[in-house]
């Protein structure tokens, strides 16, 4: 388990996201593969067998065994992760990690953040699958490293890209199913010795279903009940994606590389004069990295980014200011510029640390006129990394300097320790923060009723973790129980007319588990989570003691597939327990169960064929009160990878 972080420290991320790529995935946690290399959970180079932290990868092997539609499709069920949606694909999702809030988990596309300075989320139903290499999610408290929001844990995609001595490369996908679906995809990549490249553009449409549920629109006298629209129509949706992402490497171990990505979304919805019921949201994501090495001890790694965030609501067709002048939203474009210096010095062959400096520039454009349209901040970060025998710590401390709230401060500690026969004892302690969104703090009065409060605290969490992990043989396990305890929740207080106050307190406690085997050739993993996510206001919060709305107290998800010469034959069996709607807890979500067949047939060197049936016995449920979900579709893929030459 000795790892050289010598090393480590002399690698770049890109360089670790291509010998990830080379590796199978944690997710089938095949006990012959190497370990896949991370970067996301220690802002370095590391194997996951040497990551202190819960981490889950996916990897572009696994995307395609999977055959998902979506992110959401993709992670919902892993440990700890469960989604919601206010129908089907494209229709806005929540993200829920370790049972923390939407705004609780900082998202990364290639180490750049995005999301909605306004929302403080970020709109994964809007990320394409076929743009994605690579995913990893780390579990667990990062604001120690990240800063801001990264309460539950931090999840970063990596986007396409060519491998290294890959040669010339095209792809080229095209997808049909149920509601009117096609979606295609072409892209080239290929690189060399020193160079890497990769360029891919894309698009789907799908004619959609009701999102709301027959009724819901003429419930509670005509008000709408859950819905409040006025609009049943199915909820199309198109998008057009493309990204590129190149870099070159030198020598002496100087790397530059670019990244770029963007997803163009129009998404009909459930809607009325007063909330529209088309949107039109785009992610654009750009950053570029330098790294090189002064000294053979001492790498340097400079980067920028930025990543925009932008909306624009319509209702049939106009936009949605010019139709209803009195509605305070109509666009929303949110942009981040980010950078960061970051050194990572080799105290010994068995010692890294690390030493950081991270700005950002948060900028709003608005119909609505928000009391303030800018803000920064500024983080300094150390990070200790060390292997003492069987013994592993590591360490960070961390910073924020924010032009709104001022200072704030974060630590996280973790201990390791390795036995015999590959088991694995692993301890955590950190502290973590999410920052008030613009909504939050500076969203203008309505009609002279205050609508925010720029006095606002952030909201501050303590977590602690106990793990423990095997792999012996053809099986491996994991076993991880945590509790988190977050104070100063920023609520919407009804007696101050809404106005956001920091007034609450929640107790989250839970114990995920995962299992994985090679059985004869049947890849089979298990993940189970169980979760006690509560409202720990006390005596003077009337919710106090009530599960946290839309997060399932249990839920289960098992893959399996394999591999028969040209055929391949898989399922994925997925069950949550009940949850419920609102903070009182009397909306209750049912729990449910669905069940994903798939199947692939590699007919020529080049070409394949695949097919899955998505919730094959049609089951109804809701992961928002009055929102439909989808019921069976059948999804079929052609898809062309030639060899590289």
């Amino acid at each position: 388990m000795n790892k050289t972080l010598l090393a480590t420290a002399l690698l770049s991320c890109m360089m670790a996201a291509h010998a990830a790529d080379q590796n199978d995935t944690t997710a089938q946690n095949n006990a012959t593969a190497l370990d896949p290399v991370i970067v996301t959970a220690t802002r370095t180079a590391i194997t996951v067998d040497d990551a202190l932290s819960s981490v889950t990868v996916i990897t572009r092997a696994d995307i395609e065994r999977l055959q998902p539609v979506s992110v959401i499709d993709l992670l919902t069920g892993l440990p700890g992760v469960n989604f919601t949606q206010s129908g089907g694909l494209g229709q806005q999702s929540s993200l829920f990690l370790r049972g923390t809030n939407s705004t609780h988990t900082l998202v990364l596309i290639d180490g750049v953040r995005i999301g909605s300075v306004t929302a403080g989320l970020a709109s994964l139903e809007q990320i394409p699958v076929e743009q994605i290499e690579r995913i990893e999610i780390v579990r667990g408290p990062r604001s120690s490293l990240y800063g801001a929001d990264a309460i539950g844990g931090v999840i970063q995609i990596f986007t396409r890209h060519g491998q290294a001595d890959g040669g010339i490369t095209p792809s080229l996908s095209m997808t049909a199913g149920s509601n009117g679906l096609f979606g295609s995809e072409a892209g080239l990549s290929g690189g060399d010795q020193h160079a890497w490249y990769n360029v891919s553009l894309g698009g789907e449409y799908t004619s959609g279903f009701p999102g709301c549920k027959f009724g819901a629109a003429e419930a509670n006298g005509g008000n709408g009940a859950g819905c409040f629209v006025d609009d049943l129509r199915d909820d199309a949706y198109r998008n057009w994606n493309g990204s590129a992402n190149a870099g070159y490497r030198w020598d002496n171990g100087t790397e530059l590389a670019f990244t770029w990505l963007r997803s163009k979304n129009d998404v009909e919805y459930a809607g009325s004069p007063y909330g529209g019921n088309d949107a039109v949201n785009e992610q654009r994501v750009a950053g570029v990295r330098l790294s090189f090495s002064p000294l053979d001890i001492w790498k340097i790694t400079l980067n920028a980014g930025q990543s925009k965030d932008l909306a624009t609501t319509y209702y049939q067709g106009t936009y949605y200011g010019t139709y209803y002048p009195f509605a305070q939203t109509g666009f929303y474009n949110s942009r981040r510029n980010q950078y960061s210096w970051q050194n990572d010095i080799a105290l010994a062959s068995n010692q890294l640390l690390t030493v950081g400096v991270d700005y950002q520039q948060e900028h709003l454009d608005s119909s609505t006129g928000y009391l303030a349209d800018n803000r920064n901040d500024t983080g300094t970060y150390v990070q200790y990394q060390g292997t003492f025998g069987r013994n592993e710590l590591q360490a960070s401390v961390r910073h924020d300097d924010n032009s709104q709230y001022g200072g704030h401060d974060t630590g996280a500690l973790a201990w390791g320790y390795s036995f015999d026969h590959d088991l694995r004892l692993m301890a955590s302690y950190g502290t973590a923060f999410h920052a008030p969104t613009f909504n939050d703090l500076y969203y203008p009065p309505y009609f002279g009723i205050p609508s925010a409060n720029p006095d606002l605290k952030p909201e501050k969490s303590r977590s602690g973790e106990l793990g423990l992990s095997q792999k012996l043989g053809i099986w491996n396990w994991a076993v991880n129980a945590y509790q988190t305890d977050i104070d100063d929740l920023i609520l919407l207080d009804p007696s101050q007319n809404y106005v956001p106050f920091n007034v609450s307190k929640a107790r989250i406690r839970g114990v995920e588990g995962q299992l994985g085997a090679n059985l004869d050739g049947w890849q089979v993993q298990g993940y189970l989570t169980l979760q006690q996510p509560k409202d720990d206001g006390g005596a003077a919060d009337a919710n106090s003691g009530n599960l946290l709305p839309r997060r399932p107290e249990r839920t289960a998800r098992i893959d399996i597939d394999r591999r028969f010469g040209a055929f391949g034959v898989g399922t994925t069996w997925y069950v949550a327990g009940k949850s419920y709607d609102d903070a009182a807890n009397v909306n209750r979500l049912g729990g449910y169960s669905t069940l994903a067949l798939r199947a692939s047939w590699q007919f020529t060197a080049d070409w394949q064929v695949e097919a899955k049936l998505a919730n094959a016995f049609d089951k109804e449920y809701e992961t928002v009160y009055y929102y439909n979900q989808p019921g069976r579709t059948w999804y079929l893929t052609l898809r062309y990878s030639p060899a590289a030459h």
